[in-house]
């Protein structure tokens, strides 16, 4: 109100119209914080809602045991406790903070579906005992090493480049030295103490490899081993727990055959699809051949015990088709001549000869592409790439050869016939006295560059 205003039309609409959009921010303020509130509202009804069917069909005793089900009955209550006193200060227009959604994380911990996250987390959380005692020694490192600095250089009026006192408080020291560990600060932090004399220098090259490169790598070997140590008592406790469940599924459903327990091959049948209920028909009958080798008609306890490693393998059916060629042109092409030029695309010296035809090829991208006979063997490339790709069309069935799985045979094709067209462009363009389109010669170099990326394939390889 201490402001001068205007008195002109155009100035007093301008003051009402601020006056409307403050109004409607407000509403909307209000009505983001009730609309974020109701959604939050609603998420912990959902949790509690699982904890209420989960307490349901679980013995009570379990229930209560489980500290899962504790942290997440605490958590939804601070949770609503603390919406409710934000929303009553959020309307009374103090600011507050919401200190609750630092808990959020324990809901992702605690559920029933996140056991691979819990597993990680007490692998971690039974590693920081260990790392602990490596963590106070390199910390003790950086104290001893700091009081050495403030007695070395904290009597020596030494000043930084800012022209603040160099080394002369201990807290300021140790935060410096902590941050010459990750170099971050490096050479700056040292420069001073150079400057008086280069002997001091060696103070710091000490520290740096102390506590940069032999602590630092302790730690780091330490944490590893620690984790992988912890992670596989997870793994050897998981495998005996589901061997111990195996052992007591077999002891209810066994029968006596003879001399030894046995489950009968129908309940076995039986219990696949009711356990997996997605695997096809063929897929149960290998498994039933693998359980059963000798085709007794009964699965034993050693081979029930397996069932559950052999339901995680993922078994992929694959439709052998034979070659068009072969169906068309049966004499032709299983002819001696085919079968050689077959077996000769199957070898492994087939990738090797053209590995090393794109290594040649690279060269010859990074020479003058103005000498004619480095156009010319750009022409003899890409023959022998379209040469590869017809003759692994000839050997192998197109649609396994273009399966969706096969990304580096799309690539490669669709790379060649991209270059092909662009060099035939490029030369095209070359024969008329237009000729100026800078572009398509960038895409063609582009194009060579990008062939090279199939070397990538034969290293995985």
């Amino acid at each position: 109100r201490n402001i001068p205003f205007e008195t002109s039309p155009q100035a007093v609409r301008g003051y009402w119209g601020g006056v409307v959009m403050k109004s409607v921010f407000s509403f909307n303020s209000v009505f983001c914080l009730q609309a974020t509130a109701l959604v939050e509202v609603l998420c912990l009804l959902v949790f509690f809602g699982r904890l209420v069917h989960f307490a349901k069909v679980t013995p009570r005793n379990v229930f209560w045991k489980d500290t899962k089900n504790i942290c997440l009955m605490i958590v939804i209550l601070m949770t609503l406790i603390d919406l409710i006193i934000y929303g009553a200060l959020k309307i009374s227009d103090i600011n507050s903070v919401r200190w609750s959604r630092f808990l959020r994380p324990i809901f992702l911990i605690n559920f029933a579906e996140s056991r691979q996250i819990r597993r990680v987390f007490r692998s971690i959380r039974n590693t920081l005992p260990e790392i602990t005692y490596v963590f106070l020694l390199f910390m003790f490192s950086v104290l001893m090493f700091s009081l050495m600095a403030l007695k070395l250089f904290g009597h020596r009026n030494l000043q930084t480049m800012e022209g603040a006192p160099y080394f002369t408080n201990y807290l300021d020291i140790v935060f410096d030295m902590y941050v010459l560990v990750t170099t971050a600060n490096s050479p700056d932090v040292m420069m001073p103490a150079f400057d008086f004399s280069w002997w001091y220098s060696l103070f710091f090259i000490t520290y740096v490899v102390i506590n940069t490169y032999l602590f630092m790598s302790v730690f780091l070997a330490v944490v590893y081993n620690n984790y992988r140590k912890h992670l596989k008592n997870e793994i050897r406790q998981l495998a005996y727990m589901k061997r111990h469940k195996m052992v007591e599924a077999f002891n209810i459903l066994k029968v006596q055959e003879g001399t030894e327990f046995v489950i009968k091959e129908a309940q076995w049948k039986q219990l696949v699809r009711l356990v997996a209920p997605d695997i096809s028909t063929s897929h149960r009958e290998l498994l039933l051949r693998v359980s059963d080798e000798e085709q007794k008609g009964y699965v034993d306890k050693k081979s029930f015990v397996r069932l559950a490693d052999l339901l995680n393998i993922q078994v992929i059916a694959v439709k052998i088709q034979s070659h068009p060629l072969e169906r068309w042109l049966p004499r032709v092409y299983n002819s001696a001549g085919s079968l050689f030029v077959r077996r000769m695309v199957q070898h492994k010296g087939f990738v090797w000869a053209f590995d090393v035809i794109i290594l040649i090829n690279a060269i010859f991208i990074a020479l003058d592409e103005e000498n004619p006979l480095i156009s010319y063997a750009e022409w003899v490339f890409l023959s022998l790439y379209l040469l590869e790709i017809l003759l692994k069309l000839y050997t192998y069935e197109p649609r396994m050869f273009f399966a969706k799985t096969q990304f580096w045979n799309w690539f490669d094709t669709s790379i060649i016939i991209a270059a092909l067209i662009a060099t035939i462009l490029n030369a095209s363009l070359k024969s008329t006295s237009q000729y100026n389109s800078q572009q398509v010669l960038d895409i063609v170099f582009i194009l060579r560059v990008l062939r090279l990326i199939r070397i990538v394939d034969s290293i995985q390889r």
